[in-house]
């Protein structure tokens, strides 16, 4: 699917375009390929006059060389955000600036392109050029990476109230470490990304290809990636905390059984002692000499099990 957008008077507008179109008559600012068919890429390849990077290519392109400039023309590769919590994953994004057109090619509708996409219909006054584009997207990651993160905030809120305001069960630590685990997930997945976000920021920078403006808006929005590797190192050490904490309850809970079965097994020692002394006896059988034999050897056996169990008990071993 192909998305185009013409740059009128400060406000990117929609453009229909059919297949077959001259595409550099029509002065596209912005042209999004999404899963686009390879019927679509080629269109877009001879129109203007480039080859476009393939899904397999952005999957599998090496990280010293996504952002590089080649007959005046830009490519960047970068990873975006898509899905929040255990579904998040990132999607590779190739930029590929011709002139005064961006074309963005990526597999999957992210979030942040259809944020923009609804946008530019109400926005005036806010783009010059491409690069407005370009810049106003990966500004949009940042802001999405954050309100991601002040998701994981509140939930990692609830797993630490579940985990440190009561006693713990086996399977309640096991959903607390579920949930620290996609916590984790999230939060390494927005580390890498607004590092990568940073990387194609920098290669912008040194490109000398940004308005004072563009540049401005730039370097808050490092800032942003600033204040973002603060939060998550608090994120991950916070992680760190409440994972050793839920595997200190489920140990404490296995100590619990190991004590259990040591106290029956200490308790048990004296009437099998007796019960074992009492059944090597072949010669003189107690309840031949002594009708009470049987009686007595059981009440000297429950008493040797009532008296260490009565005293494991008040010592808080049993509980």
């Amino acid at each position: 699917m192909l998305h185009a957008f013409i740059l009128n008077n400060g406000q990117l507008k929609r453009s229909v375009i059919t297949l077959g179109d001259d595409l550099t008559q029509a002065a596209i600012t912005w042209l999004d390929l999404v899963d686009a068919s390879e019927t679509e890429r080629a269109w877009v390849e001879s129109a203007y006059g480039l080859s476009l990077p393939s899904p397999t290519h952005l999957r599998d392109i090496e990280a010293s060389a996504r952002f590089y400039e080649e007959d005046s023309v830009l490519h960047l590769r970068s990873d975006f955000l898509s899905g929040k919590e255990s579904h998040a994953h990132s999607v590779a994004v190739a930029f590929v600036l011709k002139g005064e057109t961006l074309i963005s090619i990526h597999e999957e509708d992210l979030p942040i392109f259809r944020l923009l996409r609804m946008r530019l219909h109400g926005e005036t006054g806010a783009f010059e050029d491409c690069r407005d584009v370009l810049v106003e997207l990966y500004g949009m990651d940042v802001e999405f990476s954050a309100d991601t993160l002040e998701e994981v905030y509140e939930n990692l809120g609830k797993v630490s109230q579940g985990v440190l305001g009561a006693t713990l069960s086996d399977k309640q630590a096991s959903a607390a470490l579920t949930e620290i685990a996609e916590a984790e997930h999230v939060n390494g997945r927005i580390r890498r990304n607004v590092m990568d976000t940073r990387r194609a920021l920098s290669f912008l920078i040194r490109g000398k290809r940004l308005l004072p403006a563009q540049m401005e808006e730039v370097q808050q929005i490092q800032q942003d990636i600033e204040s973002l590797d603060g939060h998550t190192a608090f994120l991950f050490d916070k992680i760190n905390f409440l994972m050793a904490s839920t595997v200190g309850f489920i140990n404490i809970n296995q100590n619990r059984i190991v004590r259990l079965f040591s106290v029956v097994s200490v308790a048990l020692l004296p009437p099998t002692l007796i019960a074992s002394i009492y059944g090597m006896n072949f010669q003189f059988m107690p309840e031949l000499a002594w009708k009470m034999g049987y009686p007595f050897s059981l009440l000297l056996m429950a008493l040797t099990v009532s008296i260490p169990l009565l005293v494991f008990y008040r010592k808080g071993w049993l509980k």
